[in-house]
């Protein structure tokens, strides 16, 4: 009898070890950590190497078949793009999130096709070149509904631009401490070895380029048909930043709300820095994952900070 529950213990217990491997093991694939390429892309437009960060879901190669949302996040003025890698834990946060996070190179272009520069054509290499290469080389949702665009500060700027401007790329839109004043900045405030890069970019006070880049006008002159063509935006902005962010970040809210713009903007306790990039960063990456298709995840087990590391060169 002895030997008989004996046998009967074991038989139970590999059960139940069983049930339990097979019970978790979709949560420790899923926890894998997640990967970081590296993909250095040559453009035309730039007329320069502009490598650009890749974090890949956790099973992105153990799925030949899935595709998978994309949201580019831009860098700061000053920045590069390996900023939100080694400034922040966002390959950590992004992992619970089935979706691809695009860091590109952004320089201290503003993000805009230049007005002095011929071969700084910025915004036009995000939309171009750098979009059409991500859809190519990676398992992406190649439409609006599947991509997503955000940034802080000059990054924040170019983001709530571009989805301004091209509705039907983004479908959602999200600013970090958005310099959003930056059209508005003079000689005296960027001073004299800021000033002549900063005037080549944007042109002289007043014209066209300007305007076309200045997202209050561009807010201003929607007609309630665009309006309703244009994602969702969020920005926020901490309240002990300098007041040339601050301020701006409020102006533009209000006039969202006089034009209808469906958007959220939040003021939090913070400053212009890494610590409130780091934090607010979560926020983005929860708000987009509303509104990109299957961007949502999974419970994960897995041990914080691993990151797999490869790179990917095109030329």
């Amino acid at each position: 009898m002895k030997k008989r529950l004996t046998l009967s213990y074991r038989l139970a217990r590999r059960f139940v070890v069983a049930a339990i491997a097979i019970l978790i093991s979709p949560l420790i694939s899923y926890g894998q950590a997640p990967t970081v390429e590296t993909v250095q892309f040559r453009s035309q437009l730039v007329n320069a190497v502009l490598p650009y960060n890749v974090i890949l879901p956790s099973g992105y190669r153990s799925s030949r078949t899935t595709r998978y949302p994309v949201l580019y996040l831009l860098h700061g003025h000053a920045g590069h793009y390996t900023d939100w890698i080694t400034r922040t834990n966002v390959a950590d946060y992004a992992a619970q999130y089935r979706m691809i996070v695009v860091m590109p190179e952004g320089n201290n272009s503003w993000y805009v096709d230049s007005a002095g520069v011929s071969t700084d054509k910025y915004e036009s290499y995000v939309l171009k070149e750098l979009i059409p290469d991500v859809d190519k080389r990676f398992r992406t949702i190649q439409a609006r509904y599947g991509r997503a665009v955000a940034g802080l500060s000059m990054g924040g700027y170019g983001a709530i631009k571009y989805g301004l401007k091209y509705p039907a790329t983004f479908v959602f839109a999200a600013s970090m401490s958005g310099a959003f004043g930056v059209i508005r900045y003079t000689e005296n405030e960027m001073g004299g070895s800021n000033w002549e890069p900063f005037l080549k970019i944007f042109g002289p006070a007043g014209s066209d380029t300007r305007k076309a880049n200045d997202v209050f006008e561009i807010a201003r002159g929607l007609s309630p048909a665009r309006v309703g063509s244009l994602p969702y935006f969020y920005f926020d902005c901490g309240t002990e930043d300098a007041a040339q962010h601050f301020k701006p970040n409020r102006e533009l809210s209000e006039i969202f709300l006089e034009k209808k713009i469906a958007h959220e903007y939040r003021e939090l306790p913070g400053t212009h820095s890494w610590a409130y990039w780091n934090q607010q960063v979560q926020d983005v990456l929860k708000i987009s994952a509303r509104y990109l298709p299957a961007a949502m995840g999974r419970p994960r087990i897995r041990a914080r900070g691993q990151i797999n590391k490869s790179a990917v060169t095109w030329k």
